[in-house]
């Protein structure tokens, strides 16, 4: 399984990832492409654990994301119909053989493109080279394992055996290889339909676990979509729980005796229904359920760089728009900053030891993205927001070593003007940024950074003659001199950095 997943997922990435950005935009958009996405993959983990990626890097919205978990459980239950199908029905073992020698030959002695397709091809025989040794294990041991040694039909009993199909997934790692194991065990006789069906819920449960450590140091919205899928596998299993004996019930009726005869079909459509009949329960209520997700994982201050996931520096398009949103909730919060120290009632002051680590962490990821082989305008991207980056650290120290600058532009009459240009620029800046209009607001800081600048050299010239006149004093004359200095300057820095991620944005496009 393992083996055909990375094939599958390294030649599938890139298509992979822009089908769950795109195709996103209602729950049952989501759900269907959730379903696909992890029916190619044949891995519900690597569907859920992306998502969870996106979300962290704001790439993704938490409420579009939980569309793709719903639609991931039901996408991989189509491993479970092929191992049933082509493993038990048809027997396969011998006929993939060649299948396995194409495949490690591709990866053996092709490249690229094809090498990661022989290490899909190669898995999927392998698959059915598994199967066929389970088969012959489980032989082995009937009569030394039987059902009445496992916990019985009762509700206790089911539940123990979804405790032990949850932990059997949460050490291999995979929900279809725990369902291909049981599905052996059922065709061996080792097990019962009803306690097979009992470890497939708890397999359903455990998958969990991978999405879970996914979210660890991630951002709210990335724990939020992590608890979601917790909660919605809780909610399906425990739905599938009420419906083993009606399931049973049902077949009975139907098709007296067909059960037992085709136990291992049985077994993999109700792991199909019960995840059906939990995305369809579920889905109409995306809202309410995001409501419940977001008091259970409320809101924290941001770090600004919990979008920063090693696993999109992949993904250099990626990555680059993860630092984007990086450095746009950087500059909001140095700017909001700016008002905060100017005295305006709007402004907010940011804990400027924590914003100069996440302006660290932002300038070594950006660092770390490699853009070999790559497009030109990923290049032109990632020089604007190095520029960008370096007007951000400057203000920064404009912020936290010449704040009492800022106190004097404040109180000084003759820079009424100018504190209300900057003032004003920059509460229309932050309304821009929050809409991601980037042409906007570097409009608006390059009129206020040209109004400023031609204010100086007259309000320089001013300040002079009243030392010289008696006035003010030499001390109050340097204080207004840095005041109009400090006030050029950071207009200057907010307009080159609204520039140079305009230029980023503008790349995006071409």
């Amino acid at each position: 399984m393992t083996v055909m997943t990375d094939g599958l997922r390294s030649l599938a990435g890139n298509a992979m990832r822009s089908a769950l950005m795109r195709f996103t935009r209602t729950p049952l958009s989501g759900a269907l492409t959730g379903a696909i996405t992890t029916a190619l993959l044949q891995s519900s983990s690597a569907t859920t654990v992306a998502t969870v990626g996106f979300v962290s890097a704001g790439l993704l919205q938490f409420d579009n994301a939980l569309g793709i978990i719903f639609g991931a459980n039901l996408g991989t239950t189509v491993t479970g119909w092929l191992v049933a199908i082509l493993g038990f029905k048809l027997q396969l073992d011998t006929a993939v053989l060649p299948l396995i020698f194409i495949g490690a030959s591709l990866k053996l002695f092709a490249g690229g493109k094809y090498a990661k397709v022989g290490m899909a091809i190669a898995g999927f025989g392998l698959i059915f080279v598994g199967i066929s040794t389970l088969q012959a294990a489980m032989g082995e041991v009937q009569g030394i394992i039987t059902p009445d040694q496992l916990p019985g039909d009762s509700w206790l009993g089911r539940l123990q055996l979804v405790s032990l199909g949850i932990v059997a997934t949460i050490i291999t790692q995979s929900s279809s290889a725990g369902v291909a194991t049981t599905l052996a065990a059922l065709y061996a006789g080792a097990i019962n339909f009803a306690q097979a069906a009992a470890l497939v819920i708890g397999m359903d449960v455990g998958t969990t676990v991978t999405a879970v450590i996914a979210t660890l140091g991630g951002s709210v919205d990335a724990r939020r979509t992590g608890m979601s899928h917790v909660l919605y596998n809780v909610i399906t299993g425990a739905i599938a729980l009420t419906l083993i004996t009606p399931y049973i019930a049902l077949w009975e009726r139907l098709a007296p005796g067909q059960l037992m005869q085709d136990a291992e079909i049985g077994l993999v459509a109700f792991h199909t229904c019960f995840n059906l009949v939990g995305v369809t329960l579920l889905l109409p209520f995306t809202r309410q359920f995001a409501r419940l997700i977001t008091r259970l994982v409320p809101n924290r201050e941001p770090t600004f760089t919990d979008g920063l996931s090693d696993e999109l520096l992949e993904q250099p398009d990626l990555a680059l728009r993860a630092a984007q949103i990086s450095i746009q909730s950087e500059l909001i919060a140095l700017l909001q900053h700016v008002e905060a120290i100017l005295g305006h009632s709007s402004g907010s002051l940011v804990e400027l030891t924590t914003l100069q680590i996440a302006l660290d962490e932002t300038h070594t990821y950006l660092d770390n993205i490699q853009l070999r082989q790559t497009h030109s305008n990923d290049l032109e991207r990632l020089i604007a927001m190095m520029h960008a980056l370096d007007h951000l650290q400057r203000i920064h120290e404009r912020c936290e070593e010449d704040e009492d600058r800022a106190h004097t532009v404040q109180k000084t009459p003759d820079l009424t003007m100018e504190y209300q240009v900057l003032i004003d620029s920059i509460a229309d800046e932050i309304v821009a940024l929050q809409k991601n209009r980037w042409n906007q607001a570097a409009h608006t800081a390059a009129i206020a950074a040209k109004q400023i600048h031609q204010k100086v050299h007259p309000y320089r010239d001013l300040t002079i003659a009243q030392i010289a006149q008696g006035d003010i004093d030499v001390v109050q004359g340097t204080a207004r001199l840095e005041a109009i200095r400090w006030l050029r300057r950071v207009s200057k820095h907010i307009a080159r950095i609204t520039q140079h991620m305009q230029q980023a944005t503008l790349a995006i496009g071409k």
